[in-house]
Formats: C-alpha cells, structure tokens, sequence
C-alpha cells in the first residue's frame, strides 16, 4: 500500500512548482510517495516542465482552468479516492496531501507531519506551521471556521482591529502560541495532510468551490464525521503565497462567493431571519464591489491598449 499519495495543482507558476518538487523529491524518511500534477492550462509551459524533467510525477494537463477543488479531486481520484465515499477502500494510500506549488519542503517535513499522524490516530487532518518568504507566519495555516459570528467579525473589520482577542481574532487564531500544537477547526489547502481513511468516509472536495473555501468545507465534513485537526509547528515549510491567484483577477470575486457557498451550506437554515439577511446582504455588497473594482480594471487596461 502507497503511504504517501500527494497533489499539486499548478496555474502559471512553472518555477516555483519546479523548486517544490526538487524539494518533494528530495525528502528523507521511510515511506512510500507518489505525486500527481493537476496542471489547470498553465501557458507557461508547466506540464511540459513537470513531464519533462519529473517523469516519475504523474500528470492531469487540463484543457481549461477547472478551479483549485476540482483539480484537486482529479488527482484524488488518481490515487483512487472516490466520491461518493468508498466505505470500503482497498488499496488507497495511507495518506494524502493537497500541496500548492508555491511551497518548498525541508527534507523531513514529510516525514514528521507523517510521523505527527501516527502519534496521533484520531487525527483526520494535520496541517505544519508554513512560513512567508519574509519569515513571518502564514496565519492561513490555522483557522476556525467562518461561522456567522466569525464571519460577522471579519466583514466589519473587528477582526483586523483587535487581532489578538479571543473573541473577535478567532478567524486566524492570532492570540494562539505559534509554536504550540493546537487542535483547530481547519489548516490551509496549501499543505493538508489528509487520512486516507476519512477521505474515503467523507468523499471529495466540493467542486462548488473554484477557489477558496474548499479547504474549509472538507475540514468541516471530516470534523463532522468524528476526526479531529492538528496544527502542528514542530515543521515547519515555506509559502510564497497567492503565487497562484494573483494572476487569476477574479480571486477576490470568488473569495466572496466562496464565503457565501460555505454558509448558505453549513449555517444557513439554523441563523435566524434578520442575521441571515445580513450576512447575506454583507456578503453580496462586498461580491459586488469586487466585481465592479474588476471591470474598471479591465477597462482601465482596453483603454490603455489603445494606440
């Protein structure tokens, strides 16, 4: 059996994805790996890259940019991981994990988070402590869940001003000890080890999402299915962050929407009348002006293109 089934999605940054999988290749432990590349019509010449210098990688070149989840589940799908939930699995890996490509791995990050799961059997998700490029901490790594609450703290800014307060900072944990092992509700898609048997409980990711959100959703099915989520420091990997998503324009559009996606989903039916109304009404304000920071944007850049 495969202990280690790993995922990247790749959109445009061939150089970076070259760095993560030297470093993917280059990890020390006794476990077994094997990675797929979901390429979603990079014009950059990544799956050729991957293909070329990386033939052990197996890789998906898509024909259009299918969104971060449904890449995803097609390199799940891959390994043999199902949706709807194989109750039954046989001969799926261990464990598996969705990895951005714009992280780099010390040798043995792999096989600490890996070791970390196995001290820690009730364990579905575990995510390390990633690092900008600056060396400060990606606070996308550990996170609570955007219930109306959380949510409703972060769309009026309470949340930026007061950081480090247990009520209003629980949207990145900020007044957590970064160095302390914390259950929480989720990690960051950009490293998520995944138990291989809670994915064939749960299923795949929900492809509603195109980006954003997506990771937030599986913790919350795999939480719900009776596993718990680890941030775990003691490894730590560096994140350039949005390496991807700056060169996809819509990504603040789409961070919205995937927030409304997530609550009308989870929280929806059980959030009284006026506080629904006002998530929603919040939520669809801050789409539109995105939308309309967009085409300005867009337009601003026709008319430039004009002789």
């Amino acid at each position: 059996m495969l202990d280690l089934g790993i995922v990247i999605t790749s959109y445009n940054t061939c150089d970076l994805l070259r760095t993560c999988l030297r470093s993917v290749y280059a990890s020390q432990g006794d476990f077994t790996v094997e990675v797929c590349v979901v390429d979603n019509a990079s014009s950059d010449g990544s799956a050729e890259m991957v293909a070329t210098e990386f033939p052990q990688a197996r890789v998906i070149a898509n024909a259009e940019n299918v969104g971060y989840s449904s890449a995803n589940n097609q390199g799940l799908r891959a390994f043999g991981f199902t949706d709807p939930p194989n109750h039954q699995p046989t001969n799926l890996p261990s464990f598996a994990l969705l990895l951005n490509p714009d992280t780099e791995l010390p040798p043995d990050a792999l096989a600490g988070m890996l070791g970390f799961m196995a001290e820690h059997p009730e364990a579905g998700i575990a995510g390390p402590k990633l690092v900008l490029p600056d060396g400060s901490l990606d606070l996308a790594c550990r996170r609570s869940f955007p219930t109306p609450e959380v949510a409703g703290y972060r769309l009026t800014g309470l949340s930026r001003l007061f950081p480090r307060s247990r009520r209003f900072g629980r949207y990145n944990l900020i007044y957590l000890d970064p160095d302390q092992v914390t259950e929480v509700d989720s990690v960051v898609g950009a490293f998520m080890l995944v138990r291989g048997s809670a994915i064939a409980q749960v299923g795949l990711m929900d492809g509603q999402f195109f980006m954003y959100g997506e990771d937030l959703d599986w913790a919350y099915r795999i939480k719900a299915a009776g596993w718990k989520v680890y941030y775990n420091p003691a490894v730590a990997v560096l994140h350039v962050k949005r390496a991807a998503s700056r060169h996809s324009p819509r990504a603040q559009v789409e961070f919205y929407r995937a927030m409304d996606i997530f609550y009308r989903k989870h929280y929806a039916e059980q959030t009284p009348w006026w506080l629904h109304a006002l998530i929603v009404s919040a939520i669809s304000l801050r789409q539109r002006f995105e939308e309309l920071r967009l085409a300005l944007a867009s337009t601003g850049r026709q008319s430039e293109a004009k002789p």
